[in-house]
Formats: C-alpha cells, structure tokens, sequence
C-alpha cells in the first residue's frame, strides 16, 4: 500500500489563530486552515474568537490515533473537528514549533536542526503582542517552546514537571487574565524515546495527555462562558521505533511527519 503525507500543514496554525481571532495575517504566513476558518463561523455565529488556548503535547503521531483510537475518545467527543496534518522536515520539536507558530517553513526561519535560539522571525506571538493581546506560554524548563520563544512581551511560566504545568494552566483559565494561552507537555515524547513509542508507560503518557486535554476544555466551559473561546491539541511531529525497544522521530517518513490535531469551539451565544 502506498504510505500517504497528510496535505495540511502545521505552518498554517499560526495564520488559523490570529484568522479566528479577527487579526490581520502576516504576509509572512502560510495561509489559514480553510475548514477551521468555515467552522468558525459556524460554531461561534460568524463572530470571532477573544479566548484561545492551544495544547501542545509532543510526538502524538497520526498513526497512534489510527491504531488506538480508542483512547482518543475524550478529545473526539470533546472538540468539533479532528484533522490529518503534516509536520516539517526535519521533524524535530525546535524546528517544528518554530513552524508552527511563525507560520514559516524551517530554510525561512533559520532552526534547521535539534537547537534551541530564541527564534527571531515574526511569530504568532508578535503579531498578538502588537494587537494588545495578552499572551501566556507554559512549558517545562530547557524545552524547545520555552525556549525559542523568549525575549518577548508575554508571560512565561515555566516549570521542572509536566504537572506543574498543567495545574498553572488550569490556574490561568480560573483567573481569565489572558487572551492566549499556549500549553506544552513532553512527557509522552520523553517516555516513548526512553521505553518505545508503544510501552505501557509510553501510552499511558499519551492517556495523561488526552485526559488534561479534557481537563482544559471542561475547564473552558465552565469558566469562559462569557467569551468565545478556540481550542486544540496540537502535536509538533510523530514517532516510530528503532533498535533497542526505543522511540525516536526526525525523518521524511509518514510515522514522523504525519500527526492528528483536534481543534473545537465554546460560543459564549448558544443555538436555540
């Protein structure tokens, strides 16, 4: 059977968030995702979003959701759309964010390789500051999103583990102090490099992520009634096996490249 590339780009996020929210796109950017830009209009009633909150776990490949779909099923039933998308090469978390949220492939925005320099091309993140949006980043320390994104005028909290991070992200949605909120867990992509992209521990880092991804979104409708909110889970590249029982990633194969997001909406004007 011929393996197949998904044909949606990750460097087409960052131009979907700011289309969503009603902000002029960069030139710079790949363009937005069309079938997010017409659920939008559904879902929020042709109005656009004032609250996003982006969830970044690492390495969920699209084809973990092809076999165990089954534990994908509180991200199926809680968001509106799951989509097939392409990462780039080389499929290394810091060039896949970079990415992801300049908008840019990576020969434009200079991190080719596993490094780690504050990324100094426009980012989605720029293009909010300038409009006045409050902007919170929450990662784990030394990681590629804490890292490549700093030296800007947004909140960073940063934290030494997975769960520290998500209790502050559960905070930041409590208190509605920011209009984006960008979220990153690696601990699925630490443990499948460790044990193997299919060990029990590894999926059960991969069912940690997807129940926290529930965790945010009831955490959305319960505290952000009032606004008109976009959400997604959001992988930067996949995985595959290699000798030793160890996981790994970075190649032009369709294990690493393709990933499966989920995207949905909370209209703060319910259909009658």
């Amino acid at each position: 059977m011929l393996e197949q590339y998904n044909s949606i780009c990750i460097t087409k996020v960052a131009s979907s968030i700011l289309n969503i929210m009603g902000l002029d796109i960069p030139e710079s950017m790949d363009s937005p995702i069309d079938i997010l830009a017409k659920l939008s209009d559904y879902k929020l009633n042709k109005e656009k979003a004032d609250r996003v909150v982006i969830y970044n776990p690492d390495a969920v490949a699209m084809w973990l959701y092809q076999k165990y779909t089954h534990m994908f099923e509180k991200a199926i039933c809680c968001s509106d759309v799951s989509l097939p998308m392409l990462s780039v090469m080389p499929s290394v978390t810091p060039v896949c964010f970079a990415s992801m949220y300049s908008g840019v492939l990576p020969q434009i925005h200079g991190i080719n390789t596993y490094i780690k320099p504050v990324l100094r091309v426009n980012t989605v993140f720029d293009t909010l500051l300038k409009a006045q949006k409050r902007v919170a980043l929450v990662s784990t320390t030394n990681d590629s999103i804490s890292m490549i994104f700093l030296e800007r005028q947004m909140d960073y909290f940063i934290y030494d583990s997975v769960e520290e991070v998500n209790s502050k992200a559960i905070e930041l949605i409590e208190k509605d102090e920011h209009d984006v909120i960008v979220i990153y867990n690696g601990n699925y992509d630490t443990t499948m490099h460790k044990h193997g992209t299919q060990a029990e521990a590894s999926l059960e880092a991969l069912k940690n992520n997807i129940d926290f991804y529930q965790k945010i979104v009831d955490k959305i409708k319960k505290c952000w009634s009032n606004h008109n909110t976009f959400y997604g889970f959001s992988p930067d590249h996949g995985c595959h096996d290699i000798d030793g029982n160890c996981g790994s990633h970075g190649l032009d194969m369709v294990e690493d490249m393709n990933v499966v997001h989920f995207y949905g909406f909370n209209s703060r004007t319910k259909f009658l």
